[in-house]
């Protein structure tokens, strides 16, 4: 499995594009990242759902629609949105554009076998095994119509994912996200299945960074997801509500204990800057509907969490606030290089996380969860620091001394988060 030190960080078309992103909007958002997030730790250019249907025009799923397919049933770029993919070449040539920026290039699949390639019975490659054979087709997903699951007892399945992945290999693809097989409500959990493409990626020779979704995962199979995945999904979609961000404290303290290298739990995308020009959901075209102090609170939730970070907006839109947010060495700082996160207080109104850089120092960070203006206090105490530390506010880059007690006004949904030291 490959080995990551440090949470992944990039960019997905999901939030904006829906299923319809096309290769001149990934490689514009790619030359945008090379030049602006780079140097701060962004990497991966991930092309999500739909890539292989020419008729996908929004986030809204077109019932079996026809599918872009090669002869041995696997699914292929729509020429159409992707020119480059023309003559069975994939996404070799977008892949290698994004490499040479010194990004990472992903993709997104669904779980299973395209139906299509069921009806028409197509073959195997490497097997005299059909579509037919492998497919299970009481396995469907229920909101997309594109594909069945495969019978984890034949076979063929595990010589189908191979195929998958050792193409996915030939075209450089560094990231690929499952979807329809990591949640826990009723059929949406597929463990065989988890492991079959843990054992492809294995086996096609390209280190393969796996993220698994949706969620809610279930918190039962934590050993699942650790033992085979480098990220997975602890919600279904998130987007920019309050009440959804409010229930990722408690989704991330349940979560906490199973944050380590190589294996982070996720909290889904950032719903930030320019959203949703041709994803409906949650509203269609805008800017984010989160408060900048919402967006604050987002940010200092998921880094001091340790969560995978994806941006889902149009990057070459962003503002200047948008992007100072993506920008914030501090808080990438405490991203890459801490551990043992963990909720530390939660009350009616605030709640208290604090987490342990490698070489010591400390960070706290103070949520008002509350609807009004708050003063919040606690005492250096309760996380075993001395009575006096200096500190860093990441936010507002305010430096100076603490005794005894941090005590801050915080604005409704906002942080205030530090970086404690006793040099």
């Amino acid at each position: 499995m490959i080995e990551l030190r440090t949470p992944p960080m990039g960019w997905n078309s999901w939030d904006c594009y829906g299923a319809s992103v096309t290769e001149e909007e990934v490689k514009q958002n790619a030359l945008y990242m090379a030049k602006h997030l780079k140097d701060y730790g962004w990497e991966y250019v991930v092309v999500d759902i739909q890539w292989y249907e020419p008729t996908a025009n929004s986030s809204w799923y077109h019932k079996f629609a026809r599918l872009e397919m090669d002869e041995y049933s696997r699914l292929m770029p729509a020429v159409n949105r992707f020119p480059s993919a023309k003559d069975g070449k994939g996404f070799k040539a977008l892949a290698d554009f994004v490499h040479s920026l010194g990004l990472k290039f992903g993709i997104h699949i669904m779980r299973g076998i395209p139906r299509q390639a069921v009806h028409m019975n197509t073959k195997i490659l490497g097997t005299d095994y059909t579509a037919r054979d492998i497919a299970h087709p009481n396995s469907i997903c229920p909101w997309n119509t594109d594909m069945y699951g495969v019978d984890p007892n034949h076979p063929g399945s595990q010589i189908y994912y191979n195929s998958l992945f050792d193409l996915y290999a030939s075209w450089g693809v560094d990231f690929v996200k499952v979807d329809d097989i990591a949640a826990s409500r009723l059929y949406y959990f597929h463990e065989a299945e988890i492991k079959m493409i843990r054992k492809a990626i294995e086996q096609c020779g390209r280190d393969i960074v796996l993220s698994l979704s949706p969620g809610p995962a279930p918190l039962e199979k934590a050993h699942v997801f650790l033992e085979n995945a480098n990220m997975w999904r602890m919600t279904d979609d998130f987007w920019d509500h309050w009440p959804a961000l409010l229930n990722m404290f408690e989704q991330c303290h349940k979560w906490s204990s199973y944050v380590q290298p190589g294996h982070y739990p996720d909290c889904d995308m950032l719903p930030i800057g320019h959203i949703g020009i041709r994803n409906y959901d949650n509203g269609g075209d805008r800017y984010t509907n989160f408060t900048k102090d919402e967006q604050l609170t987002m940010l200092s939730l998921w880094c001091i969490f340790r969560s995978p970070l994806m941006v889902g907006c149009e990057l070459n839109d962003n503002d200047e606030f948008t992007l100072s947010l993506l920008t914030n060495k501090d808080l990438i700082e405490m991203l890459k290089n801490t551990h043992s996160s963990h909720q530390v207080l939660r009350t009616p109104h605030e709640v208290v996380w604090t987490s342990t850089h490698l070489n010591g120092d400390r960070y706290l960070a103070l949520f008002n969860i509350s609807d009004e203006v708050r003063e919040i206090t606690f005492p250096l105490h309760k996380i075993y620091l001395p009575n006096t530390c200096h500190y860093l506010d990441i936010w507002t880059k305010e430096q100076g001394i603490i005794n005894d007690v941090v005590k801050r006004t915080i604005n409704p949904h906002g942080v205030c988060l530090l970086r404690l030291t006793t040099k």
